[in-house]
């Protein structure tokens, strides 16, 4: 029984990885969960006219379900002629079982009728569960061959897609790029919907973010080809524009064959994919093991734990070898290193004498040589820690103004080779360096989904610092060519997109180190930032029934996100600026900017944030933390003279009225599917809105903030500087939500728009 009612309560799940039609035609199998209640029903020598009559409606609706979910069934078999045979079979013994299922809970007539021998679920419980094992076992069946089909469909997508680009790397004419290229936009749109369904439905999260990888790479190479390819045409003879060219084919070739990789689950020559093993790994299973010895002394050899620390210490040489390590934390690293081997070797002294003692259990001074161990190698993840986040926030601030690239969109446009020649230099540098951080924020990460975006983002900066350099010496040679310049803007806006993107990487890397974000265990509930636990926050909230968009929602929902994507982005480069983090008003900008990327996420079927219901309970918290922004603001306010008071009281009230507009509307209990949609899409816009007016504050409030501290230092009068003019200028884009960091998220479909002055040009 145990079996049929886990079995019955995957079906709705397993039904999401099949395409939106199989998904909208079989939302009523979830009623298959209730044959357990079929099965399960008391023994009574009576049934009541109302249990008979509910039993025939759950047998009903699932002979619906049934014949609903085979309806679909035999519509893929007639499309996929390879599969129509075991579909056919499939189809047909679902039916039987459902049909079986339905005579067996006829049960609606008056008791005195059912004397006549006739079997029903009441005399054959026997046969509802033979006919239930053979309804689970079909439908399943069903869908494991309609994953195939869309397995297929990916397939078949992505080998278009190749013929295409091949065609596109020949092309020798303008007007013959245009055609072909249209002809690619709009495979790649349909291939990248496939595959993000395919994103969605992955259960594996390591898989789900090396595809994350893999797509993203794949939107950004769109754009680079096609302005590496506009440039190639105009300029044939050029061999930095072939070389700039060839290398976004390659690395949409590459990641073409990483998406094949993870749908088929299949890598050339039997490959495994494997991680390259980080410290935060090491140290996890040598602490693992450490503690296991409590439980049993024999379970692994002495020499054992000498060499798990030893391979952990050997991989801080990435550390510790760098030169961009300061001598202090250098110094810092070795001594921890030096402690957690003492420790280990104490431990192993006590250990050997428990051993020799033929003890059961682990000794009091073994115990305390645990405890000592255990902390010593605490102490030193904790120390590498440090040193990773804090010089990736420290490269982010200097690269914040993106000065290299600016001199080399300048040099190049002046022509002067010497020049670009020069920055080029100095931003092979400041890729070296990022990488290099890269590689040690993946030991540090702290979950597998992690390492693996820490190592996109090492190959991105990899790949693309090359790629700029060559778009700038394209350029230089060049000065005069629109195409060029644009093409090296391409290039830029991808840089400074994945300096934006390891901003937010820093973000969640020290979410899980302080806790802040869980690492659950498989089949655990998982819960992201300040996203409520239960019990908590949803007081208002138990009539909301929490429930997943489908694709076409998905869809609508995703274009709202991107301007909540690119205000984070802000909010994050503003934040940076203050001089004190600890302020009360850089904090709470801070969680809301945090709060306001998860919701993004959501928009676009990722993050941590799975139902309605998780969007709902972050915009109740993101609308709590506004409000105490707007509870600093307006102590920040009494102190300001009466120009600035007014500016920041006002923005204040704005922000007040907008965060109990979202609560409201969150706790505002709807049903139904339009209903629901239509409060995600007010939730999303609601806090659209409120992350304008603080994108709006931080910097104005920035300013007052260090005018007010300048004044005190030097001793001014409050009149003097009530007498000042207030001079913040606030960029139209800001309040328009618009950032120059926001290639990453822009969408194959407007690719494809900027066709359309292909041939005016």
């Amino acid at each position: 029984m145990c079996l049929i009612s886990v079995r019955s309560c995957q079906i709705s799940k397993l039904i999401s990885l099949h395409g939106d039609q199989l998904r909208k035609e079989c939302v009523d199998t979830r009623k298959f969960q209730k044959i357990t209640t079929l099965i399960n029903h008391k023994d009574k020598p009576k049934k009541s006219e109302r249990t008979q009559q509910a039993i025939q409606r759950v047998g009903q609706a699932v002979s619906v379900a049934v014949g609903r979910f085979v309806g679909v069934g035999e519509a893929i078999a007639v499309e996929n002629e390879e599969l129509k045979e075991e579909m056919g079979m499939a189809c047909f013994e679902a039916r039987r079982a459902g049909d079986a299922i339905a005579k067996l809970t006829d049960v609606g007539m008056p008791v005195a009728t059912l004397v006549d021998g006739r079997k029903t679920v009441f005399s054959n419980r026997t046969g509802m569960v033979k006919a239930a094992r053979m309804l689970l076992s079909s439908v399943t069946k069903v869908l494991v061959l309609a994953d195939r089909v869309v397995i297929k469909q990916i397939i078949t997508s992505r080998n278009k897609v190749l013929v295409t680009l091949e065609q596109l790397e020949r092309v020798s004419t303008f007007q013959e790029f245009v055609q072909i290229f249209s002809q690619f936009g709009n495979q790649m749109v349909e291939f990248a919907h496939l595959t993000g369904d395919r994103q969605n439905d992955l259960k594996d999260e390591n898989k789900k973010a090396r595809m994350a990888a893999a797509r993203a790479v794949l939107e950004k190479c769109t754009m680079m080809l096609l302005t590496a390819s506009k440039t190639c045409l105009r300029h044939p003879d050029c061999e930095s524009a072939r070389i700039n060219k060839d290398a976004v084919f390659h690395r949409m070739r590459f990641a073409l064959e990483q998406v094949m990789e993870i749908v088929t689950d299949a890598r050339p020559c039997g490959e495994t994919k494997v991680l390259p093993l980080s410290i935060y790994t090491g140290i996890k299973d040598f602490k693992s093991d450490v503690e296991g010895l409590r439980e049993g002394l024999y379970s692994l050899p002495q020499q054992a734990l000498s060499d798990q620390l030893e391979a952990v210490v050997e991989r801080t040489e990435d550390f510790t070898d760098s030169a961009y390590t300061s001598h202090e934390h250098r110094e810092g690293i070795l001594q921890l290193c030096q402690l957690a081997r003492q420790d280990t070797d104490q431990l192993i002294v006590a250990w050997r004498e428990a051993l020799s003692l033929n003890a059961k259990e682990a000794t009091e001074e073994m115990e305390l040589s645990i405890l000592k161990t255990c902390q010593s190698v605490h102490e030193l993840r904790r120390e590498l820690h440090k040193v990773a986040v804090g010089r990736a926030a420290d490269l982010l601030k200097v690269h914040a103004e993106h000065l290299p690239l600016r001199a080399l969109k300048a040099s190049g446009g002046e022509g002067n080779l010497e020049a670009v020649a020069e920055y080029a230099r100095t931003l092979g540098e400041q890729k070296e360096q990022l990488v290099e951080t890269c590689r040690l924020l993946c030991h540090v990460s702290g979950t597998e989904p992690l390492e693996i975006t820490c190592i996109h983002a090492e190959e991105t900066f990899h790949v693309t610092g090359p790629q700029i350099i060559s778009a700038a010496q394209t350029l230089a040679l060049h000065p005069s060519s629109k195409i060029a310049k644009e093409n090296l803007d391409v290039f830029c806006e991808a840089w400074e997109s994945q300096l934006c993107d390891m901003g937010v990487l820093l973000r969640e890397i020290n979410d899980v180190f302080e806790g802040r974000r869980g690492v659950p265990a498989s089949g655990d509930k998982r819960a992201y930032l300040s996203l409520p636990r239960p019990g908590k926050h949803s007081a208002n909230l138990k009539t909301v029934k929490a429930v997943k968009l489908d694709t076409e929602e998905q869809s609508t929902i995703a274009k709202l996100g991107v301007d909540l994507r690119l205000l984070t982005s802000d909010v994050d480069t503003e934040v940076e600026k203050w001089e004190d983090q600890e302020q009360d008003i850089v904090r709470q900008g801070q969680s809301m900017s945090s709060m306001a990327y998860s919701m993004y996420l959501f928009t676009r079927g990722e993050g941590l944030l799975k139902t309605t219901m998780d969007l709902f309970h972050q915009a109740e918290v993101l609308s709590e933390e506004g409000l105490q922004l707007c509870s600093s603001l307006h102590t920040l306010s009494t102190l300001l003279m009466d120009e600035e008071k007014v500016v920041v009281l006002s923005e204040m009230e704005k922000l007040m009225g907008l965060c109990q507009q979202l609560q409201m509307g969150v706790r505002t209990p709807v049903q139904g599917k339009t209903a629901t949609f239509q409060k995600v899409d007010s939730s999303i816009q609601n806090t659209r809105a409120i992350m304008t007016v603080v994108i709006y504050l931080l910097p104005v409030c920035n300013k007052l903030v260090r005018k007010y501290k300048s004044e005190r230092s030097s001793l001014d009068t409050p009149q003097s500087w009530r007498d000042r003019q207030l001079s913040t200028p606030v960029k139209d884009d800001a309040l328009n939500g618009k950032n120059s960091n926001g290639f990453g998220v822009k969408s194959l479909e407007k690719h494809m728009a900027n066709l359309t002055f292909l041939e005016s040009k």
